[in-house]
Order: C-alpha cells, then structure tokens, then sequence
C-alpha cells in the first residue's frame, strides 16, 4: 500500500496526499488525498519566478475575487480551481478539489466498456464529434440536445466570468473542459495557466482545433516579436465559438474539403487553421464544404451541412456562429463575447420543443417559426395544437414592447421569475427565491393550460380575469396574458400553430 505523505501549504495549512501518481500530463504529476476529496499535482520542472507569481495570484487574489463575493459558491460547480500551493522536496506544487463524480464515465464505452474509458474524465472531445460519439460511447453517457445547450451555456457562463475578472483563460478546449451531456453540467479546469493581459503572458499557444487563427499565422515569430499574437480574451471567444459549434453539431467550424498542401500535411493544417482558414458554412464562399461522399458513416448525419446546417440553432445562436466564423473569424475584435453566447442559450432554451419520436436521439429542437415544424435530427413532424408564447416587457407603466423572444409550450413546460419579469436574469447572481418555478403548462381535455403557482398577478388583460395561486388560466390564440406588473414585468401574446 502507498504511504501517505503530510505537508503543508505556504499559507500554514496541513495537507496530505498518497504517494501514487493518479495522473500524469505534460506539466503536472497528480496524486489523491486519502480520501480523495481533493488533488495535488506536483510540477515536473520548476516554474521560474514570474509564473510561480502567477500561481500565487491565482490561488489567492484572483481566487478570492470570484468565490469569495457574494454567488461566489456558484462558481464551485463551474471550475476546478486551485486552492493553494505548497513545496515538498524541493517540487512545487497546487491543491484543488477533486471533480465531481458526474464527470467521470458512469457505463464507458460501447461493447462492455471495450476502450476501458469507464471511471475515466469525461472530456469534451467524446461528446463533439460524431465519429466518436457514434463508435466508441456509450449511448447512456451522450444526453441529449437538450443537455448540449445547457451545457454551452453553462460553458459561456465561465467563461464570462473568467474575462469579467481580467483574466483569460489561454488555451480553452475539449481537453480543459469536462462536460456531462446527460446532465447538462460543464467544468472549466487547468486554470493554472491563466493569463493576465499585460502582466502575466501565457505558457502555451492552445490546443489545435482551438487557436485562432491570428496565433497560427504568427506562431512562426519568437514570443517577443510585437507581431506575434498571443492567447488573450479574443482567442478565447473564437475557442469558445468552436466549441459551442462542435457540442451542438458534432463537427469542427473549419475542417472542411479544402485542400491547401498535398505533399506536406503540417503545412495544410497551418493553412487550413491559420492564413486560410474558411468557415464550413460559409454564405458565400462554399469551398471548403465537407463533402459528404468522402465522410465516414460514423460521421453521418452530421457531416451533411445541407441536412443539419448550422441554422437548426436556431434565430439567436445562428448570427452568433455567423459572426465567429465569417466576420470574426480573420477580425477578433468583431468576435461574440461569452455574454453574448450565454444571452443568446438563455434564449435558445426556451424555443426548445419535445420530438415525438421516442426513439429520436437528441429527443429535442428547436421551433423554427415554421408553419410545418419537424426535427431536424430525425424527420419527425409535429402533430397537433403548439403554443408559442411571445413575449413583452413594460418599460412604463401598461406601456410594453416587444423583446425579441419566445417560449415554446410543452407538457411540463415550467414558467419561471425570469420570464415573468425582464430585471431578472437566470445566472449566478439569481436570489434563491427566484429559482422555483412560478407556474407550468399542461394539455388536458383538448385545451392548454398555464397552471399558477407564485404569480400574484397573473391575469387575462382581455376579459380582466385573474386567475389566483393555485388556478389556471386556458391559453387562447391571440390572447395577452399579464404575468406580473411593475418595472420589467411581462405579459404575453398567445400565438396557436394548428398543425
């Protein structure tokens, strides 16, 4: 049995760790606490002073400023941060909490676990991309697209508040963030490479797949040329941009057909990702289409950008990857920011529907203003009477105007504080009373109905009928529902689709 060892952080606190390596990368060697509720992990060679400066900031000033404020312990669930640093035998090491036991494989992979992944982290790179998803994963393990929005958005979440704090995360990527489709949860970690513009550069370029293409182009130039680019927050938006793009669609943004060097393949990559890097999608400029007769089955539907193109994201996420890969994409200042993604799958979320196919894999989509919606995923139409509820904010009083979003209406479907008032928005800072729904829908003898549970003024404006806590209100095409008065309160207009 391994030996445990006992030793102590630079700030005077005890701790221990058995004396095995768990995990070993290409900086870090990593060891279990006794009980494992957290790590150390140790440095194969040591820092010099400047990034053991770092280390010192980011396990005290930086750490504090987003977990000790208030909400802080909101962000437990979203990072893996390092708690503290210590020396033992003349290596220099970080504690930080162990992952919760959701991001581990629960079943594995297909075929009893042939890749003998179970137990294993679950990193991104298994749940976006279809070759993988469809070969290797367990079907229990891959959620559905319902668990893929909510994870991006969570992801975005981190990411807005690592760039509130003036910090970037450097090198965001499937393999630094771990995710759990079936449950809809997302971890950043290796967060001990932060960089901070202007003070502390960073250690790596980032992951392929994930370097902008500015770094590409002039990661040829030693890192003090004043024309290299270097990791920073708008390298982060377009890794962050990727990602969204690869958990929603199974696909890379930018690995198309296009071939720029045959006979030297490093040369093709620094091209296809760099200096000629071109939007699959593109509107225009079709060149680098993936062309399907060259896909593998395993990569099939998803590699078919005509069956499931980009738009399936629905009228919010759409302008985003528009705007990442086309306009942003050789310009990062036009890039989308982290709040912009996370508004925009606040948003998405509510226009998700339900398939009616049981056996559908992604099970959810998103209504697509049509008169004849169907998933795209598998084909199935809907049948049937589909509430679309438009939403109004009041700027004045019994003044309202439209604010650009919808929720769809599904049995179970909740309505919560945030949609019922538009001051209040469903991120870390939401109070714990804000956080129970305040009604549901059901469909029941033929009609719809939305069933109150905490709105005090839930009301048809037509008719001036309140329908009290514990009533019910029919939905009926046309109709302006009040959800709550005052500043920011909302009503809605009730739109029927009979399909």
């Amino acid at each position: 049995m391994a030996r445990v060892v006992t030793c102590q952080t630079f700030e005077g606190r005890t701790v221990a760790f058995v004396d095995e390596v768990i995990g070993s990368g290409a900086m870090k060697e990593v060891y279990f606490s006794p009980d494992r509720s957290y790590i150390v992990a140790f440095y194969k060679t040591r820092p010099d002073p400047r990034a053991r400066e770092r280390l010192e900031m980011i396990t005290g000033r930086y750490r504090e400023s987003i977990f000790d404020q208030v909400g802080g312990d909101y962000w437990r669930n979203l990072f893996c941060w390092p708690t503290a640093m210590l020396e033992h035998q003349g290596r220099l090491g970080l504690v930080a909490p162990t992952y919760p036991g959701h991001f581990f494989f629960e079943h594995g992979s297909r075929n009893d676990d042939r890749l003998g992944i179970k137990g294993k982290e679950k990193e991104g790179k298994w749940f976006a991309a279809a070759n993988l998803r469809n070969r290797f994963v367990d079907p229990r393990e891959l959620g559905d697209w319902l668990g893929h929005l909510q994870v991006c958005l969570r992801l975005a979440r981190a990411v807005r508040r690592l760039h509130m704090a003036g910090l970037a995360h450097s090198d965001l990527s499937y393999k630094n963030v771990l995710v759990d489709p079936s449950r809809g949860l997302a971890c950043v970690i290796d967060v001990d490479g932060l960089v901070v513009p202007g003070k502390y550069p960073p250690d790596v370029v980032g992951t392929p797949d994930f370097i902008a293409p500015e770094v590409v182009i002039t990661s040829h130039l030693p890192k003090d040329d004043p024309a290299r680019q270097l990791p920073r927050r708008e390298t982060d938006l377009h890794a962050l941009a990727v990602l969204i793009y690869m958990y929603l669609l199974y696909r890379h943004p930018l690995r198309g057909g296009q071939v720029h060097d045959i006979d030297d393949e490093q040369r093709d990559e620094r091209l296809a990702m760099g200096e000629r890097a071109l939007f699959i999608e593109h509107p225009s400029e079709p060149g680098n289409r993936i062309r399907v007769a060259d896909a593998k089955p395993t990569e099939l539907p998803w590699a078919d950008t005509e069956r499931l193109p980009f738009t399936l994201t629905g009228p919010y996420l759409s302008p985003l990857f528009q705007q990442a890969f086309v306009t942003g994409l050789r310009d990062p200042s036009q890039r989308p920011s982290a709040n912009d993604w996370e508004t925009a799958l606040i948003k998405t979320v509510d226009l998700i529907q339900p398939c009616r196919n049981l056996g559908c894999e992604q099970k959810w989509y998103l209504f697509d203003n049509s008169t004849q919606p169907r998933c795209p995923f598998c084909g199935t139409a809907f049948h049937g009477q589909l509430p679309v509820l438009n939403l109004y904010s009041s700027r004045a009083e019994g003044l309202f105007r439209p604010d650009n979003r919808r929720l769809m209406v599904w049995t179970g479907q909740s309505l919560f504080a945030w949609h019922a008032n538009s001051l209040i928005v469903p991120n870390e800072r939401l109070a714990e009373t804000e956080k129970a729904r305040v009604g549901y829908f059901v469909f029941h003898a033929g009609s719809w109905w939305l069933v109150n549970e905490r709105l005090p003024d839930l009301m048809d404006l037509a008719t001036k009928t309140p329908a009290p806590i514990g009533g019910q209100l029919q939905l009926l095409d046309g109709q302006r529902i009040l959800l709550a008065k005052g500043e920011g309160g909302r009503l809605v207009v009730v739109q029927m689709v009979e399909i």
